[in-house]
Order: C-alpha cells, then structure tokens, then sequence
C-alpha cells in the first residue's frame, strides 16, 4: 500500500495562482489517527481558505453541491493532463468543469437528466458575443401563460417571457436544431429561475438551490407583504453570462470546448454505465445520494418544468432511502461498476457527510464495501470547513447538524 500520509504532504499549484503548502506535520490543525483496519483517518483543512477560490465558471446553484476546490484538490495530486475524471453522481457538475479546467478529459453520468443540462454547457462555453446575438433573435411574446400557475413567483410580463424562451428552446430541441448557444441560455435560465435577491426571475423566495412549493411560496409573498415585480428576462441572463465568463479567457474557453465535445455525457443508473470503457478513469470523485437528507427531485420541480421533464420520472429514478441497508445495497453495485471502469492504480475520492446530527458517519459503509469491490483503503480524509449565510439559512450552525463536514474515504484499485 501506498504511502498515503507522505502523498498528501505536496504543493499545491494551479496555472495563476502561487503555490500554497499543505503541511501534515501542522500540530494546530492537523489530527492523524489510525483506524483498527490500519488506515489512517486524517482532520485537517486541506481547500478552502488554504486554495485559491473557486473559477466564476463553477458559480451556479444546487442542493448539497461540494465546493470546487474538493475535487481541484485531488485532481492536481492523482491525475495528469489528459487524464480521465469521472463523477458518476455528477449533480452541477462540479468535478467534471474542475477537470476540464485542469486540462483533463471528463465523464460525466447523473440519473437526473438536469445534471447534463447544468455542466456541459460550463464546458462547451460560448462566445459572450453569440450570447447576445442569439437572444436578441428570441421572440418574447405578451401574455403567455404557464402551463401550471406560476403567478406566485412572477410578474404577468416576466412570466410571459420566461414561457416564450421555454417554448424556443422546446422547439429547437424537437427540431434538432439546439445547439451550444441554446444549451448555454438554458442553463442560465434554469439557474435564474428562482431566488432570493433582485437578480432572479422571481419574486423574492428560497435560495435559488431549492425551489419551495406554490402554496410555500403564497404564504411567503403574504409573510413578507410582496408581490413578484417584472424581471428583463434578456438582460438577467446576459448579466449571469458574463459572470460567469469573466475569469475564462479566450485560450481557456477553446480548451474546455474541445474537452467538452470529447465528454462522455450519461443518464444513467450509477450502477450501470456500459458506455464507459472498462479500466479508462484515472480518479473519480463524487458525492452519493445521502439517504433522505435531500429531496433532489422536489427541490428541483421549477426547473423540470422549465426544461420539460417529468418529475414523477426523476423521483422514480434517484436513490433516495432512509434506511442504511437499502443505501448500503445500493452502493455495492455502484462500487462493483466503479472498479470495472477504474485503471489500475487509479484512484477514487467518494465524499460522505455526516447525517442525522452525527449519529450516522456514512464512511463506515463505504469502507468494507469498497474493499469487498476489490479497492485498497488509502485514508479516511477529513476536512473541516467554516459555514456560510447559506449554511445559516438552513439552520446548520455547528458540526452535529446536517451534512456538515466534507468526509471523503480515498481507495485505489491495485494493480
């Protein structure tokens, strides 16, 4: 076995950034213990406010998302350029727009067919120029309605609006003429949908990474004494394009695009993903599912309804349990198809949180069943995080709530 505890004592660089030092033999913050299995659990902050921020690209919402500089992390220390980074959980698909900023080649695969709809067009960015051009020449109609009511959340024109880029962008799909540009303006709509301050379609509500029901969302606007005011659709979504573009320069975005039409790009069941070539993913880092902390499905309702998808399916299709066994279950198929695809002497970084106030430490599921697939336990990494307003917002205030602490069990397939 590899010496795990020598391999994380690097330098970190990244391409504009100088080099920030992870010291393990740190006595104020790093804490090293040996599990009876004889791997070692480490705590420390190893990203964060140690590694620079996060690019703008990576700045799009969604329910129980790790932050970019996980994955950045592991990406410098176990793969190379060209490389083959895969997250079978992809949800916005933090790890795989990580990888192709770090020049590596991306698989990316979520059930939720959402998950495709927020990362590929991170990776296949368009021109800000074509962005404008191309909205330009989509016709806002006056008083259209929703299918479904939505007078809750918008203005009567912005609602208008809202339906009018919906049904171009359903007819462009239908006619098989949706192309990157269009992909684009999707998923910066579907992110704009709602939110929390002025910049969003909506009225005031949620934060934009959960979307609350329309009898929720009544019982707000009479909370707070607010109706939706108009939102220029148009000029909302040019601002969040820029945004998002500005630290992607010209030679940046040419790269990412030709990784992005190399990208192998699944719907599928994590457990079965025949597509992907045996032995061809160098690291995978990923996220699972934790049992019933997140309703992936209901929280993302609004945004099904504006990319046309049936909710009913999505919910049938996520794992979402809240009993341990049937998770555990779950994950040994997963990880029986994670070994089929891994290389030898490639790595996974499988991230689990803390549920149910601490109780419930998912790590120690994953351990024998990644071993039981064939992988060798390297470590069982720890990192400690300061919370954020969002953090706040959901009542996490301390580390005995919620999925708190970013808890990671890093295996490798032997040779």
């Amino acid at each position: 076995m590899i010496d795990i505890v020598n391999m994380l004592r690097f330098t970190h660089e990244s391409l504009e950034n100088e080099p920030t030092i992870f010291d393990l033999d740190s006595p104020e913050t790093r804490d090293i213990q040996i599990h009876p299995e004889g791997y070692p659990i480490i705590t420390d902050e190893f990203w964060t406010s140690k590694q620079r921020q996060g690019s703008s690209i990576q700045e799009i919402s969604y329910r129980a998302c790790f932050k970019p500089q996980l994955p950045n992390y592991f990406i410098n220390l176990f793969t190379e350029p060209n490389d083959i980074v895969y997250d079978p959980f992809s949800g916005r698909g933090t790890t795989a727009i990580e990888a192709a900023l770090c020049n590596r080649n991306v698989i990316v695969n979520d059930v939720n067919p959402l998950s495709i709809i927020l990362t590929i067009p991170r990776i296949r960015i368009p021109v800000l120029k074509d962005i404008d051009k191309r909205l330009a020449s989509i016709p806002l109609y006056k008083d259209r309605k929703a299918d479904i009511d939505l007078s809750m959340f918008y203005h009567a024109d912005t609602e208008s609006e809202l339906v009018s880029i919906r049904d171009y962008l359903i007819e462009q799909k239908a006619s098989c003429k949706q192309d990157h540009i269009d992909d684009w303006i999707r998923m910066v709509a579907t992110n704009k949908l709602s939110g929390h301050s002025k910049h969003f379609f909506s009225g005031y509500t949620l934060p934009p990474n959960q979307a609350c029901s329309q009898q929720k969302q009544i019982e707000l606007n009479k909370k707070h004494g607010r109706v939706p005011t108009y939102k220029n659709t148009k000029a909302i979504i040019i601002k969040k394009s820029h945004e998002l573009q500005k630290d992607i320069t010209e030679g940046l975005r040419k790269r990412m695009f030709d990784i992005g039409e190399r990208a192998l790009c699944l719907n599928k069941d994590a457990s079965s993903t025949e597509k992907i070539p045996d032995s061809c993913v160098s690291l995978i880092v990923t996220s699972p599912p934790f049992l019933d902390v997140i309703d992936y499905a209901g929280d993302n309702w609004l945004r099904c309804w504006f990319n046309d998808i049936d909710i009913d399916s999505v919910q049938e299709k996520i794992t979402v349990t809240n009993k341990l066994d049937k998770w555990e279950q779950f994950m040994r198929s997963v990880f029986n198809e994670l070994f089929r695809v891994v290389k030898p002497k490639g790595f996974i970084a499988f991230e689990v949180g803390e549920v149910r106030k601490g109780k419930i430490r998912l790590e120690e599921s994953i351990v024998p069943i990644g071993i039981q697939a064939g992988f060798e336990v390297l470590a069982v990494i720890i990192n400690k995080q300061q919370f954020t307003k969002t953090s706040n917002i959901w009542g996490i205030s301390n580390n005995t709530k919620g999925t708190n602490t970013n808890r990671i069990v890093l295996l490798r397939k032997p040779e």
